[in-house]
């Protein structure tokens, strides 16, 4: 007997898994549409501004009017552009972010379907975008779309790499039945139980966030749509619904990968209490705590500048894999030898302040030194 989607007995299991692909497309949809006009809101409130007023009640039409005006706009395409290529990219981009939200789970049995190897299918069919800007800069024939495409596909392979490692750091310490280790994330979400891993590995949560940041192209890791350098990066010569398809996989990527660090490392929609709570709570503090995420990169958006280029991939290579393989090595070196969880999190939290000590080193070394005095003697 198959029990589908909300407890439904004897359902076709084709037909549940198209009822679920189909909620999903709305709810990324909703999702995206609601993620831009908060974004914008809370901006404007950083800055002292109102944000979107004009369209609806407090502007919450604004979304809704962007999107129908960019579907009635001109679907565009340079001159020079190769059609073929220039066409799939998008689908390269839009596509797995789509398919991500297959093993990602809202609530207890609220996926698609129930994947052993959810973890690592979900950051695996993610990293395939970085071959769909590749394509859009390459086939636009625009010498600042290559560049932008060259950026984000260095950026993508530097960030992860430690994006990995560290999801695997937290998945080699799950139990089960069958020992140590699980890349299913409704078991690691249900052992976290009332105490969320983000308190046993902090470092490990660390350098997720800044490799996710990376990985979605976000302040301060935004070097590859950069307006002031590279014009917007990739995809400059797209408009119309193409252009559209790209901003929705970027804001439906940023849910995924909060709803992956809501569930790995936030207790997904475990109460922190303990208890057990129905379907529909299990939604809302999902939903809660990947928000929580949302607008903690929302903020980093208002207040942190932009890194330079070899900032960006010297703190990767020399830094965050280098501290990535060691967290590894030493989870490793705790469940070989049995150690307590105290020690689990002492690593961690030494680790945490040695990272905090690096990135503080390079601030202050890269700090402008002030100007000589006037009259000062030179010299050639």
């Amino acid at each position: 007997m198959n029990v589908g989607l909300f407890g439904i007995e004897n359902v076709n299991i084709w037909v549940d898994a198209v009822i679920r692909l189909q909620l999903i497309v709305i709810l990324m949809t909703v999702v995206v549409m609601g993620l831009i006009y908060g974004e914008r809101k809370i901006i404007g409130r950083f800055q002292r501004r109102l944000g979107p007023m004009r369209t609806g009640p407090f502007g919450i039409l604004q979304s809704l009017a962007d999107a129908l005006k960019l579907v009635g706009k001109e679907d565009l395409r340079p001159r020079g552009a190769d059609p073929w290529v220039f066409e799939l990219a998008v689908y390269f981009v839009f596509v797995p972010v789509f398919m991500a939200f297959v093993a990602v789970p809202f609530a207890f049995d609220w996926n698609v379907r129930v994947l052993e190897l959810g973890l690592f299918y979900v950051v695996a069919i993610s990293s395939i975008n970085i071959v769909g800007w590749v394509m859009a800069g390459w086939a636009s024939d625009n010498r600042y779309a290559m560049l932008g495409a060259l950026r984000a596909a260095a950026q993508g392979i530097s960030y992860e790499l430690p994006l990995i490692l560290s999801l695997i750091a937290v998945s080699m310490v799950v139990s089960t039945d069958a020992g140590r280790g699980s890349l299913d994330l409704g078991v690691i979400v249900a052992e976290q139980g009332h105490i969320p891993y983000i308190v046993w590995q902090p470092l490990a949560f660390a350098i997720f966030y800044v490799a996710m940041l990376a990985e979605l192209n976000r302040t301060p890791f935004d070097i590859p749509v950069g307006e002031s350098e590279v014009v917007g990066g990739p995809f400059v010569e797209y408009s119309g619904i193409r252009w559209s398809m790209f901003f929705l996989a970027e804001y439906a990527g940023l849910f995924i990968l909060s709803l992956v660090g809501a569930a790995v490392f936030l207790g997904g929609w475990a109460w922190p209490l303990g208890e057990e709570v129905g379907p529909v709570w299990q939604l809302l503090l999902t939903a809660g705590k990947a928000l929580l995420l949302i607008f903690s990169v929302f903020w980093v958006r208002v207040t942190m500048p932009r890194m330079r280029i070899d900032q960006l991939m010297g703190f990767s290579w020399k830094v965050l894999l280098p501290m990535s393989f060691a967290l590894i090595l030493v989870n490793g070196l705790i469940l070989v030898y049995d150690w307590p969880d105290v020690v689990l999190l002492a690593s961690n939290v030494v680790g945490l302040i040695a990272l905090y000590l690096i990135i503080d080193r390079g601030i202050t070394r890269r700090r402008v030194r002030p100007p000589a005095r006037a009259g000062a003697a030179t010299t050639a």
